[in-house]
C-alpha cells in the first residue's frame, strides 16, 4: 500500500517542516509514504472563498487516480481516537487498498467537487488548528498508527 498526504500550500514554518520530515521518515519504515504539495493559488486575495476553493479543488483532483481511496481531513469528519484511527488504517490495509490519499485543504476547506470525490472524511479534532499545524499533527498520528498496529511501545494507553 502507498499512503500519500496532499496539502495545499507550502510549509512556511521551519519547525513544522522539521517535525513533518522527522515523522515522514519514521512512517516510511512501515509503508510507502509521500507528501504532495499543491501550490498556493496566485492572486487569491482578489478571489472569493468559493473561487479559491474551486481552483484548489481542480488542482487536487488533477493528481488523483480513479482507484485512489480519498480521505479528507475535515472539521465535519468523523472523530477517531488514536487507536480507532489505527484500526481504520489497518482495515484499509487488510482490504488491500492500493493507494490511500489523505488531503488537507486550503484555508477555506474543499470544493464541492472534492467532497463528491472523497470516500470518507475524518476530523483530527473538534478544535481548529492552522493548516501548517495539521500537517505535523497528522504525520505524528500516522506514525503513531503504525506503532499501534505493530504493537510497539510508542503509544501508551
Amino acid at each position: 500500500m502507498k499512503i500519500t498526504l496532499i496539502v495545499v500550500g507550502k510549509t512556511t514554518f521551519e519547525w513544522v517542516a522539521q517535525a513533518v520530515e522527522m515523522y515522514s521518515k519514521r512512517i516510511k519504515k512501515y509503508v510507502n509514504f509521500d507528501i504532495k504539495y499543491i501550490a498556493d493559488i496566485k492572486n487569491s486575495k482578489n478571489m472569493s472563498e468559493e473561487i479559491q476553493k474551486n481552483k484548489e479543488g481542480e488542482l487536487i483532483l488533477s493528481i488523483l487516480d480513479l482507484k485512489d481511496t480519498i480521505i479528507l481531513l475535515d472539521e465535519k469528519g468523523k472523530d477517531l481516537s488514536s487507536t480507532e484511527f489505527a484500526d481504520f488504517v489497518n482495515g484499509k490495509i487488510l482490504a488491500s487498498a492500493k493507494s490511500l490519499i489523505f488531503i488537507i485543504g486550503g484555508a477555506y476547506g474543499f470544493s464541492q467537487d472534492v467532497y463528491k470525490r472523497a470516500n470518507e472524511k475524518l476530523s483530527l479534532s473538534r478544535m481548529t488548528f492552522s493548516h501548517q499545524s495539521v500537517r505535523m499533527i497528522f504525520t505524528e498520528q500516522l506514525y503513531r498508527t503504525f506503532t499501534i498496529i505493530k504493537g510497539e511501545p510508542y503509544h501508551h494507553l
